[in-house]
């Protein structure tokens, strides 16, 4: 019997290649991102190469009435949705008292709001199942400040929380919950977040594909927490070595931009 994952963000970047990942292991997917076209183009790849069912759900998570629009469609469909991916987010890089207002807000709604919403409505079922499995797209962002980025570092804490929180809530019922926390990665993030000049972002980075592959292997393993890459890992030691008021300073110089 087949299975469902549901994958937010799947347009592009990790969110896509996750998509890639499940349809290869046999997952039917149901795909939610802004972009229609680029998900009906993805929804087609997948059913040609892996002989996979597919639900295309355009919707911008921005929007209040986007997360019940769609747990509704997906019901409609009778699907059972067995693992849940939350991908979908953005950032908003520059200095708080200058970035605009509600490019925060919509990436908080993204980020925080409906990452939480789908979660509470997708894992009651689960819970009644006894059987789940729930994949949150944190950062290594989520283990320190952020100047520069301080409401999307700020919101990628929530997410490391939340998701270690729940998988200890949820222990010997079946469902498990993992946070994925990559380092930066090549995918269209930077140019979202107006972030292509960053130090952060220059030389080898990481690509979406191995970060997907990480992320599902961790996820199938039920394991409350994947760092993706060698010196990712040392990320989380960083605040703990260091004077925490030392910390904001070296994330910020990491994360200036490169004159030009």
């Amino acid at each position: 019997m087949s299975k469902t994952a549901l994958i937010t963000g799947a347009s592009g970047g990790i969110g896509l290649e996750l998509a890639v990942v499940f349809a290869q292991h046999g997952f039917d997917c149901v795909l939610v991102a802004r972009s229609h076209d680029k998900l009906s183009e993805l929804a087609t790849r997948l059913e040609q190469d892996h002989h996979v069912k597919t639900l295309v759900v355009a919707r911008d998570l921005c929007k209040p009435a986007a997360v019940d629009e769609i747990y509704e469609e997906v019901t409609a469909a009778s699907l059972i949705v067995d693992v849940l991916v939350n991908n979908a987010g953005f950032p908003v890089f520059g200095l708080f008292a200058e970035t605009d207002l509600q490019s925060e807000l919509d990436m908080l709604a993204v980020n925080v709001v409906a990452l939480t919403a789908l979660t509470k409505l997708f894992l009651t079922g689960m819970v009644q199942r006894g059987a789940g499995r729930i994949l949150n797209l944190a950062s290594t962002a989520a283990f320190e400040p952020g100047p520069l980025m301080a409401v999307y570092y700020a919101s990628k804490a929530y997410v490391l929380s939340f998701s270690e929180a729940l998988a200890h809530e949820l222990r010997g019922t079946g469902v498990t919950v993992t946070a994925l926390c990559p380092g930066p990665t090549r995918t269209g993030f930077q140019k979202r977040g107006a972030m292509e000049d960053s130090r952060l972002v220059q030389g080898s980075i990481a690509d979406a594909r191995s970060v997907a592959i990480a992320g599902y292997r961790g996820l199938m393993a039920g394991k409350p927490l994947v760092i993706p890459g060698f010196a990712n890992k040392l990320v989380p030691w960083l605040p703990r070595l260091l004077p925490r008021r030392v910390v904001p300073g070296i994330v910020r110089r990491a994360q200036q931009r490169v004159a030009r």
